[in-house]
């Protein structure tokens, strides 16, 4: 069976590496490629192809937006394919659908083996990743405090600092040591990632799909 690949990178340079790499193998077969990731959703559902190798930092919509709604819609697996490895951003991936994850150094014959696995709808990740998911695992973080958990819970339904300061008769300033502490016990960078994270964990409940 030819695997069909979709390739997403708004580096052509990479693009092109990528299409000339995977031609020399026999079963995988590149049906198209793009630099965007709005672009990328359109093309998953026009093409159908079983993988979409994406990249994490794109125009517009970024790869994990393109990634949640490729998966949402059933058009294909997504694998990401990135320079970046931080647990916000591999949190972020998996819990928007990614199929995979792995890293632009990884050697040619690890990215093709990814891609066969990833349309048998394998879960594959780069050592390293596996590894960072792994300590993540193992270390115990620190629970959240109730107060940190009102916080978050209304980071999760988008408020801002200050009206989370105005619902919970804190300053704003409070807030924002919160949100600090909260990022430091979750091992993030960002209120999405915080989010994810957290539910990943089982901190916050999953959110139902209306």
């Amino acid at each position: 069976m030819t695997v069909r690949v979709l390739i997403v990178d708004d580096h052509p340079v990479v693009r092109e590496g990528l299409r000339t790499l995977l031609a020399a193998e026999s079963d995988l077969a590149v049906v198209g490629d793009c630099g965007r990731g709005d672009e990328a959703v359109r093309l998953a559902l026009r093409l159908q192809p079983d993988v979409v190798l994406m990249d994490l930092r794109l125009p517009g919509l970024d790869g994990v937006a393109a990634t949640e709604r490729i998966v949402a819609a059933g058009a294909a697996a997504v694998l990401i394919l990135t320079t970046y490895d931080s647990d916000g951003d591999i949190v972020r991936a998996l819990a928007a659908g990614a199929t995979g994850y792995l890293l632009k150094d990884a050697p040619r014959d690890e990215l093709t083996r990814a891609v066969r696995g990833a349309a048998r709808g394998e879960t594959v990740l780069a050592a390293p990743v596996a590894a960072r998911l792994a300590d993540r695992v193992r270390v115990p973080r620190p629970a959240l405090t109730p107060r940190e958990l009102d916080v978050l819970r209304r980071v999760a339904a988008g408020m801002s600092n200050p009206d989370i300061g105005r619902e919970l008769f804190i300053g704003e300033a409070t807030v924002k040591s919160h949100v600090t502490h909260i990022f430091e016990k979750l091992g993030v960078n960002d209120r999405t990632a915080a989010v994810t994270a957290a539910i990943a964990a089982g901190i916050l409940p999953s959110p139902r799909l209306s």
